[in-house]
């Protein structure tokens, strides 16, 4: 794994989530909680494995930076990335709770997480009763996700398949403050969107080119831009929910 844990570098209570309009901000004696509670950081190069699957994580994980995505692998190598992963989400809660992971998880993008001990999370819920409520939460509208993501693949043509990710990728990237003006700066290429939405490699490419000629988006291996995000909001008949404000841990 080509990753660093580090001490702890941002202090809690400078946390840049604290400022997101779509986090809700932590009061002052959780903050105080989270900082001995803390492990401690760890930057993540771009590809890196994070989690493995089947594997029981000895660490849960706050993203604090970066894009990651989840995905499970069939035995003959196929792969269906089933949901993404942006700051303020959580990694590894199934670990935490003393399963193997029914997913690994890999980097799109440099990032950094917080990391906080498996064997510490009871403690989490027993002293800090709301954060382990929000710690519930979150794994509840993973699979809240997952259901939306499953819609995609069953009734959806491709069209509005990838007008949806394009979708939902956005507006998780403008909730979280990585979008500027009409682009989200994610590495992403053509067979990991295939991957995702359960399509062939070519019948993603004439999608994606489609798309780029009728000037609605424009999705390249390093970045998303879509001119009109309402109308491909409004194509993929996907309606975003921010669930303002989001808890975070």
């Amino acid at each position: 794994m080509d990753s660093r844990s580090k001490p702890h570098r941002t202090p809690c209570k400078e946390c840049p989530l604290q400022g997101l309009e779509s986090l809700r901000s932590m009061t002052t004696d959780q903050l105080s909680f989270m900082q001995q509670f803390k492990q401690g950081e760890m930057s993540v190069a771009k590809a890196t494995q994070v989690l493995v699957e089947m594997s029981i994580s000895p660490h849960v994980y706050t993203v604090l930076a970066g894009i990651l995505m989840r995905f499970k692998t069939m035995e003959d190598g196929r792969r269906q990335i089933v949901n993404y992963v942006f700051p303020g989400d959580l990694l590894g809660i199934q670990g935490a709770m003393q399963e193997p992971l029914t997913h690994g998880v890999e980097a799109l993008t440099e990032a950094t997480l917080c990391v906080f001990s498996r064997d510490r999370m009871l403690e989490l819920f027993r002293e800090q009763p709301q954060l382990g409520f929000d710690t519930t939460w979150l794994s509840a509208k993973e699979e809240a996700a997952l259901d939306e993501h499953l819609l995609a693949l069953g009734q959806r043509t491709a069209r509005e398949r990838v007008a949806y990710l394009a979708s939902f990728l956005f507006m998780r990237g403008k909730d979280t403050g990585l979008t500027r003006g009409h682009t989200l700066k994610i590495s992403l290429t053509q067979t990991q969107i295939a991957d995702t939405l359960g399509l062939s490699l070519v019948h993603t490419n004439r999608t994606i080119q489609a798309f780029r000629r009728s000037g609605l988006l424009v999705w390249s291996q390093n970045e998303l831009m879509i001119a009109d995000i309402d109308g491909v909001m409004d194509l993929a008949k996907y309606e975003h929910m921010s669930f303002r404000p989001r808890p975070f841990i």
